[in-house]
């Protein structure tokens, strides 16, 4: 099961980025083409590829496979970025952080309006950023999809952050 093989390589740094903190290290799984195919094989048969018009990865990690899978799925990619990382007129969204403030933004031509984007980011925890991106997504003119994975903490209880946007929420491994 993907879930196993995930969990048997993702590696646990302590106290970062700051102490008391268990960070979730996906960076080992890369080292395994079969397991990174067996991740977009995974997310492939747990997507319903045709309520999809677009993939969205977050920063940085989100791009990983979100480009993968947007390739897979046959649907553009669109970054969504840190401010001020992106060259042409964007569309901000600032939210709160465990200690401090973000502010996240993408193209204002990214997709049209009435599309419907798949959000994918490495790791679901408190769901804040994906939360922002979902509201730039609708600023926008778009619709949430649904939501990919890799890991979600659970424990962190993300997805009921995320359920105003989308119920669809597909993770390979749960803490």
């Amino acid at each position: 099961m993907i879930d196993q093989r995930l969990k048997s390589v993702v590696r646990d740094v302590y106290d970062f980025p700051q102490p008391g903190i268990v960070f979730k290290d996906i960076t080992p799984i890369l080292k395994d083409p079969a397991l990174c195919k067996a991740i977009v094989d995974a997310f492939e048969a747990r997507l319903q590829a045709d309520t999809i018009d677009v993939v969205a990865g977050i920063e940085s990690r989100g791009f990983l496979f979100g480009l993968m899978l947007a390739q897979r799925l046959g649907k553009p990619f669109v970054p969504i970025r840190k401010q001020g990382k992106l060259p042409y007129r964007t569309v901000a969204q600032s939210y709160a952080l465990e200690y401090g403030e973000a502010t996240i933004e993408v193209h204002e031509d990214a997709f049209n309006a009435g599309a419907r984007i798949l959000i994918h980011d490495d790791l679901l925890a408190t769901g804040g950023t994906v939360a922002a991106t979902s509201q730039l997504v609708q600023r926008l003119g778009g619709l949430v999809a649904g939501y990919a994975f890799i890991i979600s903490l659970d424990f962190l209880k993300g997805k009921e952050r995320l359920a105003d946007y989308s119920t669809q929420v597909v993770s390979l491994a749960a803490y």
